[in-house]
C-alpha cells in the first residue's frame, strides 16, 4: 500500500490547511526514504508529496538538505532522465532548494552539473527550459559550482539555444534568451578561482554572440535579440576577454548596431554596446587594434545622439582610447566637429555627468597629444576656459586631469593658450588652489608645475607676481608634504630667475 499512501500524500499536501497536519505528523521524515525505491511510481508520488509540503517553508527545506535528499534527487535525475514526470519532480524540488546555501554545498559534491547540462539539451519546451535555467542560476552564485558549470558544458549549450533561437521574436523566446544571457553574466562575473574557467566560458559566449550581432535577417527579432543579450556584450568585454573579443571582430559589429540605433531605438543596446566598446578600449593592445581599424572615425559619427546617457558612455568610450595614445589624441583633437561637440556639452549644465566627460574628454585629447595643432585647435573651439573651470572641480582626480592637461598644452604652444588663460583668470584660479587647506598634495603640487611653464610668458608672469604668489609659496616651503616642499622651492627659483 506505500505507493498509494504516497500518492494520497501528495494529493493531500495540495491543500495549504494540510501542510501542517503533515508536517506535525513526520510525513517528511517518513517520506525521504522512499526516495531510494527503485518503483517509479513511488519516486513519483513521494517526491510530489515532499516537494508540496515542504514548498515555501525554509526550516523545512535546511532539514531536508541535512537528511541527506540533495544525492537522492541527483540520482533520479542520472537514473531516470527519459522520464518526463520524474524529471519535472527533481527539477522543481531542486529549484526550490538551490537558494539554500546548504543546498549549494551538498551540490557540489555531486555530478549535477552534468545532468543539468543533459536536460538543457533535451528541454523541448519554454517551462522546462526556464526551470533548468532558474536551477542553473541559483547554482552560479557558488563559486565551487560555477566551475562545474562551465566544465560540464553550460557554456556550448547556452550557445546553441541562442543560435536556435536568434531569429525568433516571439515573447516565449525572448525570454529564454534573457534566461541565457543572464545566466552567462553569471558565469563570468565575480569567482575566486582565478580566470580559467571564465575564458572557457568566454570563448563560447563570445563566439556566438559575435555570430549573432553579424546576421541582419530578420531585423525585427533581431533588434529584440540584441537588447536581450546586451548585459552579455558588456560582461564579455570585460574579465581578461577584450582581446578575444577583438579578434573575434565583435568592434565593427557593435558599432554597425550602434550606427542602426542611433536615431532611434533600444536606448539599452546602444549603452550597452557603447559600455562593451568602452571596455574593450582599456587594454592597451586592444586599443592599438581598435585605432588600426579606424574605430575613432566610426564612433564620432554617433556624435548626433540625443541621448545623455548614450553620450556619457561615448565620452567615455572616447576618452578610453585616447588614453596614452598620442595618434588618437591628434586625430580627435584636430576634429572640427568632434571639438564643437564637445564644447557644447561642457556646458550642459542640466546634465552635469555629460558635461564632466565632455571636459574630461578635451582634458585627456591634450594631455596625451603632441601637437601644436591640437593645441591651436582646442583653443579655436573654446575648449580652454572649459579646462580651467575644470581645475575648480570639486574633485581631486578631475583637478589632476585639468592640471596636467594644462601643463603639456603650456609646454607645447603656450603663445596660443595666452590670451584665453587670462580670460578665463588661471593664474586666480591657481592661487586659491594653493591657498587652500583641504586642496590636496597632488593638485598643489601639479598647480606649481602649472605655475611653472605659465612664468614662460611675461604676461602671466605678470600676473603672478601681481598676485603675490610668492608669499603663498613661501608659506608652502614649509608644507607637511615633501613633494609640495620640494615643487614650492623649485617653483620660486624660477619666479625669482634663479633657474
Amino acid at each position: 500500500c506505500a505507493v498509494k499512501a504516497a500518492h494520497v500524500l501528495s494529493e493531500i499536501a495540495k491543500n495549504e490547511e494540510m501542510k501542517k497536519p503533515c508536517i506535525e505528523a513526520d510525513l517528511v521524515l517518513t517520506l525521504i526514504p522512499l526516495l531510494e525505491s527503485r518503483d517509479q511510481e513511488m519516486l513519483l508520488h513521494a517526491g510530489r508529496a515532499i516537494g508540496r509540503i515542504c514548498y515555501d517553508n525554509h526550516d523545512l527545506q535546511e532539514e531536508l538538505v541535512k537528511v541527506g535528499v540533495i544525492p537522492s534527487l541527483v540520482r533520479i535525475l542520472t537514473d531516470y532522465a527519459e522520464s518526463e514526470p520524474l524529471v519535472h519532480v527533481a527539477l522543481l524540488a531542486l529549484y526550490n532548494l538551490a537558494d539554500l546555501d546548504t543546498a549549494k554545498e551538498a551540490l557540489s559534491k555531486t555530478k549535477v552539473a552534468e545532468q543539468l547540462v543533459r536536460q538543457l539539451r533535451r528541454a523541448e519546451n519554454h517551462e522546462r527550459l526556464e526551470i533548468v535555467f532558474e536551477v542553473l542560476q541559483a547554482l552560479a552564485e557558488n563559486d565551487a559550482l560555477k566551475v562545474q558549470l562551465v566544465e560540464a558544458g553550460v557554456p556550448e549549450v547556452l550557445s546553441e539555444i541562442l543560435l536556435r533561437l536568434q531569429g525568433s521574436s516571439q515573447a516565449d523566446d525572448m525570454c529564454i534568451v534573457k534566461a541565457a544571457s543572464d545566466l552567462i553574466v553569471s558565469l563570468l562575473l565575480g569567482g575566486k578561482r582565478g580566470n580559467t574557467y571564465k575564458l572557457k566560458a568566454a570563448k563560447h559566449s563570445a563566439k556566438v554572440l559575435v555570430l549573432i550581432l553579424s546576421r541582419h535577417e530578420n531585423s525585427q527579432g533581431k533588434d529584440s535579440l540584441n537588447s536581450q543579450l546586451a548585459p552579455a556584450w558588456f560582461c564579455l568585454s570585460s574579465d581578461g576577454n577584450c582581446l578575444r573579443m577583438v579578434q573575434l571582430g565583435v568592434i565593427h559589429q557593435l558599432l554597425d548596431l550602434l550606427e542602426k540605433h542611433v536615431q532611434s531605438g533600444d536606448n539599452s543596446v546602444q549603452h550597452a554596446a557603447l559600455s562593451a566598446l568602452q571596455n574593450l578600449a582599456i587594454p592597451v593592445v586592444s586599443k592599438v587594434r581598435m585605432l588600426e581599424e579606424g574605430v575613432t572615425e566610426r564612433i564620432e559619427a554617433l556624435l548626433k545622439s540625443e541621448s545623455p546617457p548614450v553620450q556619457f558612455k561615448l565620452l567615455g568610450t572616447l576618452r578610453m582610447l585616447a588614453d596614452g595614445q598620442a595618434d588618437a589624441a591628434e586625430v580627435l583633437g584636430q576634429d572640427p566637429m568632434l571639438l564643437n561637440r564637445l564644447v557644447q556639452w561642457c556646458d550642459m549644465n542640466d546634465h552635469t555627468g555629460v558635461c564632466g566627460e565632455a571636459t574630461r574628454l578635451l582634458a585627456s585629447i591634450l594631455h596625451h597629444n603632441r601637437s601644436q595643432e591640437v593645441v591651436k585647435a582646442i583653443q579655436e573651439a573654446q575648449g580652454v576656459k572649459h579646462l580651467v573651470s575644470m581645475t575648480n572641480s570639486e574633485h581631486a582626480a578631475t583637478q589632476n586631469e585639468a592640471l596636467n592637461a594644462l601643463a603639456v598644452a603650456s609646454a607645447i604652444d603656450l603663445e596660443t593658450l595666452e590670451e584665453s588663460f587670462k580670460e578665463s583668470q588661471l593664474v586666480q584660479s591657481l592661487h586659491k588652489l594653493l591657498q587652500d587647506d583641504n586642496t590636496s598634495p597632488e593638485v598643489k603640487y601639479n598647480s606649481m608645475v602649472l605655475l611653472c611653464r605659465l612664468l614662460n610668458s611675461g604676461d602671466l608672469r605678470q600676473e603672478i607676481e601681481e598676485d603675490r604668489i610668492k608669499e603663498t609659496l613661501e608659506q608652502l616651503c614649509s608644507h607637511s608634504n615633501a613633494n609640495v616642499v620640494k615643487e614650492a622651492v623649485t617653483t620660486l627659483q624660477v619666479l625669482r630667475g634663479e633657474t
